[in-house]
Order: structure tokens, then C-alpha cells, then sequence
């Protein structure tokens, strides 16, 4: 393991996490070199934290100490790409938009979409995060059909395969999706890809009133009509432009993917069933613009930021808590999958009012569900649990923990598990 392992002892720059540096980095060459790291790591009862492209170290608890950072830079190798087949094997320090440099040199994509640039499949499938593109494609836990960790124990296993239809063995994949690297360190995984679309174009509707966007959201999920994506936006700021933030309106903005010719006829009749709206049509280079600095921005800006999900059925009852927020709290900015139930809330404002807007969210159980602080100051992680109360699911966590991971070395107590 030695001689495959780049060590360096105390960390050269800012990979610390919430402040807290590692005691060492770790740099594994290969899976069997993460295996043997974990395997050491879990005699000696030293913590560790996996790390990709480090742009998602400050979600989950400050830790109180980590030993190791184990990077996984050094596995980023495209394995295979079998484009008949529509997959491809990817290992997990891999970057996402350099994977789909690579594929699209085939005409195909792996629709996963990330606010930042340095982030990693690994990352990716152990946060299960995802952008708008979520309304059509899923998340990388639907994407998932294979997956290759490395278990505390030093063993290296595989689940699933690496064809679209297989539903060989447990479903691991999804067990892995989420976990925050709480349960063992993925080295490899197999996606199902898509083809790259011939052409998209994006339509953003604007409405002065948030039931006026809910009717024509009803309206629209209820027709024939196929969407990648369905935003919707509403919050701080007093520019027009989506990638700038709102005053008070609220906005749909609708993303279609087909071929040249159907496009227009798509929007057209988008226009017809978002009654009330005032319209405004982006493609092109401008349309990527768009959709780039829409993903990115609430983490362009400062405040925390938190999680949740609803039922899409219940739209109106988020928008009218967001609008009851914005009359005392200026810095209040609502990104979400407007037909799935799933957004982030961007909050500017001191602790103690951030605090009570997640005490708030955790409170309407009727509205909303798994409230999550993802970005956030030390002193308001001190005050709260950013994860929340996991209820009845929490023993089965602890017991899937306690089997994968039974000296608890994994994510350092940064949870979610």
C-alpha cells in the first residue's frame, strides 16, 4: 500500500473542513489502494472523510477532529464506454463535465447536472445531487446501474452490472445514493446514458401572482406536453433577469428538448396554457447562459442555504411561506423542481433569524419534508442539527451503519448516518 499511496502529511492548502484540518492526506493510485486505506484506517479506529472534488465539504456537522482525508483525485479514468449499449463506467474522482466532454464526442450525455465545475461522479452519486434536469432524467440514483466500493473491512465488491436491464443482487447503488460517504467509499460506478438532444429551447413566464403560476403549473403537468425542466423562482433582488433573482413575481422557467422542427410548436403550446404569464424566449448560446448561472445561484450568493421537498400539490402552500418570510426577511431567494417538490431556500440574514426560518420549515410537517441545512456558518450548525430528526428511519441508519461501517470511521460524525 505504501508504495501506491500518496501520503502528505498535514494538508497544503484549504482543504479543511468547516475549518477543521485533516491530520493527513491520503491519494490512492487504484480501488485496491482505497480498500487497504479503509482497511488500516478502521484498525487504528481513525476517522475518515472522502473527498472529490471538495465542493460539497461544508455539507453535513462540523466535525470535532478528522486523520484522514482520502482523495480520490487520482481515480478519474473514463473505464468504459460501450455506446451501442448506452453506459459507461466511470471512477468516482472522475469530473462530471470532463466525463461528458468525453461522451459527447458519441453524441451521448450523462444528465447529471452539478453548480460546480469541480464536481466529481463520486460526488455526485454519495450527495444524490441534481439540478433541473431532474424533471425529465432523475437523479444520479436513477441514472446508477452498477457500482464498485470499497468497504471498511478492506474487501472490494460489486452490485449491479453494466447493461441497462439487469437487476442482478441487491440495489446497493441506491443504498450508496445520499449517504454523504457515511457507509463506504465508492471507486467505480456504471450509468445509463442518454443521446444528446438536437436542439432545446427555454421559456421563462412570469406571473404577478403565485396562483397564477400554480393554475398554469396545473395546466401544464396536466397536458400532453413534455418538459425537461419546470423551475420555478421567486425571492430577493430587483432584476429582471433569471440569472439575477426577483423582486415580486414568480416565475416558471420551462426548458424543451426535441428535435429542430418540433421545438416551436412545443413552446407554442407552452404560451397557450401558462395563462396570465408574460413570456420571454432564450436558445442558444444565451440559453446555456441562462441555465448556468440559474443552477449556480444560490451558491453565487452569500447566505445558507437549505433543502427540502414538498408535495408538488402543495406549490401554493410553499409560495405563500416564502412570501410570509419575505415581509420581515429581505435576503430570501426559492430555486426549485416546480413539478417534483424539491428546491433550495437561500437565506441572507443573521443566525438567529436563520435559525428560526429552519425551526419554522421543521414545524409544517404538513408542507414541508426533509429540511436540511446544506450551507452554513459555524455558529448556526452549533444551534442546529443541519440534517434534522431522521424518526423512525434513524435505528434502520444506524443498524446499516453499524453493518458497513462497524468502528464508525466513515465522514468523521458529519452524518447523515
Amino acid at each position: 500500500m505504501e508504495s501506491t499511496v500518496e501520503r502528505r502529511g498535514g494538508p497544503s492548502g484549504p482543504p479543511d473542513i468547516d475549518g477543521v484540518l485533516p491530520r493527513e492526506i491520503i491519494e490512492p493510485l487504484s480501488a485496491e489502494d482505497v480498500a487497504a486505506t479503509l482497511k488500516s484506517a478502521s484498525t487504528q479506529r481513525a476517522s475518515v472523510v472522502i473527498r472529490g472534488g471538495g465542493t460539497k465539504l461544508g455539507w453535513g456537522r462540523t466535525p470535532a477532529s478528522v486523520d484522514f482525508l482520502l482523495s480520490t483525485k487520482r481515480l478519474n479514468a473514463l473505464v468504459a464506454h460501450e455506446h451501442a449499449d448506452l453506459t459507461a463506467t466511470v471512477q468516482a474522482g472522475a469530473r462530471l463535465d470532463e466525463v461528458n466532454r468525453a461522451l459527447a464526442r458519441h453524441g451521448q450525455w450523462l444528465p447529471i447536472e452539478s453548480a460546480f465545475d469541480e464536481s466529481t461522479i463520486g460526488g455526485a452519486i454519495a450527495t444524490n445531487d441534481s439540478g433541473p434536469l431532474r424533471h425529465r432524467y432523475g437523479t444520479p440514483r436513477d441514472l446508477l446501474i452498477g457500482i464498485r466500493l470499497a468497504l471498511t473491512d478492506g474487501r472490494l465488491i460489486k452490485a449491479g452490472g453494466n447493461v441497462v436491464k439487469n437487476v442482478a443482487g441487491y440495489d446497493i447503488g441506491r443504498l450508496m445514493s445520499g449517504s454523504h460517504g457515511s457507509l463506504a467509499a465508492i471507486v467505480s460506478a456504471t450509468f445509463k446514458l442518454m443521446p444528446l438532444p438536437g436542439a432545446s429551447t427555454t421559456l421563462i413566464a412570469t406571473f404577478e401572482r403565485a396562483d397564477a403560476l400554480v393554475a398554469a403549473l396545473a395546466a401544464l403537468t396536466n397536458s400532453q406536453l413534455e418538459a425537461s425542466a419546470i423551475e420555478v423562482r421567486t425571492g430577493s433582488g430587483q432584476q429582471s433577469s433569471v440569472a439575477s433573482g426577483f423582486s415580486r413575481t414568480y416565475r416558471l422557467v420551462l426548458k424543451f428538448e426535441s428535435t429542430p422542427g418540433a421545438l416551436p410548436a412545443h413552446v407554442q403550446q407552452a404560451r397557450a396554457l401558462l395563462a396570465n404569464a408574460t413570456f420571454e424566449e432564450v436558445s442558444s448560446q444565451s440559453e446555456a447562459d441562462l441555465w448556468r448561472a440559474h443552477v449556480r445561484a444560490p451558491w453565487t450568493s452569500p447566505g445558507s442555504v437549505f433543502r427540502f421537498a414538498w408535495l408538488p400539490a402543495s406549490l401554493g402552500a410553499v409560495l405563500a411561506f416564502i412570501d410570509d418570510l419575505r415581509g420581515s426577511v429581505a435576503g430570501i431567494e426559492l430555486t426549485g423542481r416546480a413539478a417534483i417538490g424539491s428546491g433550495l431556500l437561500r437565506v441572507d440574514a443573521d443566525t438567529r433569524v436563520q435559525r428560526n426560518i429552519v425551526e419554522r420549515l421543521r414545524s409544517r410537517a404538513d408542507v414541508f419534508r426533509h429540511v436540511i441545512v446544506l450551507r452554513a456558518d459555524a455558529q448556526l450548525k452549533q444551534q442546529i442539527d443541519v440534517w434534522g430528526p431522521l424518526g423512525d428511519a434513524g435505528s434502520l441508519h444506524a443498524s446499516v451503519k453499524h453493518a458497513l461501517d462497524p468502528n464508525g470511521i466513515l465522514n468523521a460524525g458529519r452524518g447523515p448516518v
